[in-house]
Parts: C-alpha cells; structure tokens; sequence
C-alpha cells in the first residue's frame, strides 16, 4: 500500500513545484507559532539556515502527528540580510519598505525541506541562494510592484523572481527551486530513498 504524501503547506508555489514533478499528495498546513520558534532558534545562537531547517522540521512533525504512517513534506524558507532576518511583508507599505531595504545588496534566501512518518525525522537539508538587487529608481520598484499586485505578499523578499520583480536583479546566484521555496532535487532525492513507493 502506498503512503500518503502530504505537503504541510499551504504555498502554492510549492503546490506547483510538487504537482508539475508529478507526485500525489495532499495539502495539511501546519499550525505551529513559527515567530516564537524561530526567536528560540536565533537565542541559540542559530542563523536563518538553522531557523529554516527547524521550522521546515517542526511543521512536517506536526501534521505527521495527526496522520499516522503519512509520508509529510515540511518547508520552509528564511531570507537572510548579513545576520538580519526578513519576513513576508504584510502589505504593498510594507513591501516598498522591504525592497527599499534590500536594494542594492546581496541577500541569501535559505529554503529548508524536511521528511518526517509518525514521529520519525527521516531526512531534512537546506540550500542557499545569493541573490543582489540592482539600485533601481522608485519607479522602477512602483512599476513592478503595479505589475505583482497582492502576489508579492506571499513571498517572503517581497518579490517574485519568476514574475515581473525579475527586473529588479542585478545577480542571482543558486538554485531556481531554492530561491522558489522548495530544494526539489534534494527533496525527489529523498523521496527516492526513503519512500520510492511515493514516486510511482
């Protein structure tokens, strides 16, 4: 009998990436209070890598929990300014704030991915994308940001590199499903050896 594969997300950019590898699998956000987590980490003297890598584990964790001999996928991205750590913005306020801030700089995106059955971690890794804004004039960034709409809201720079945000760049450095969100060639790796009957 097949497991089920859950993915304990609610992205629909990881959705995608999944569905066009050709997986079945189902969606169970997890609920986990991820800022608290994430404080615990940094106070351990963790960075964004950590902090992605112990998020991504602890939400696959805890929908395994409720889904007993389930295969679940867990997440999770960080964006990382030297040692300040960047969230999704809440609004289009809050984006211009946040491109403004990155402009011209180099930011690491640092995307975690985490296989977990019961209560059993079974394979979690992480990978970095270096990626540098051009210094681009405020019209440029309001252009762009007209072009998004809300979609930028949901990414945790405030841009999406596989949209219209793309004329911001200057340089970008890494892994295109990293920088999406999800590390699918690790994460199929995986799956080939920790649950080959997924992949059929």
């Amino acid at each position: 009998m097949v497991p089920m594969l859950i993915l304990a997300s609610q992205s629909a950019t990881r959705k995608a990436l999944l569905q066009q590898a050709g997986l079945v699998f189902s969606c169970q956000p997890a609920c986990i209070d991820e800022r608290s987590l994430e404080e615990a980490v940094i106070a351990a003297g963790g960075d964004g890598r950590d902090v992605a890598q112990h998020l991504s584990e602890r939400k696959a964790a805890a929908v395994a929990a409720d889904h007993p001999g389930a295969i679940v996928i867990g997440a999770d991205q960080t964006l990382s300014l030297g040692t300040e750590l960047l969230h999704k913005p809440a609004d289009r306020t809050a984006a211009v704030t946040q491109l403004d801030h990155l402009r011209g700089k180099t930011h690491r995106l640092h995307a975690a991915v985490a296989l977990v059955r019961d209560d059993v971690l079974l394979w979690s890794g992480v990978e970095t994308a270096e990626l540098t804004l051009r210094d681009f004039t405020a019209q440029e960034r309001d252009d762009v940001l007209a072009r998004e709409g809300d979609a930028i809201l949901s990414s945790v720079g405030g841009y999406r590199l596989e949209g219209p945000s793309i004329r911001l760049f200057e340089t970008v450095t890494g892994d295109y499903f990293t920088i999406l969100g999800l590390p699918l060639l690790p994460l199929l790796a995986a799956l080939r050896s920790f649950a080959p009957e997924t992949l059929t």
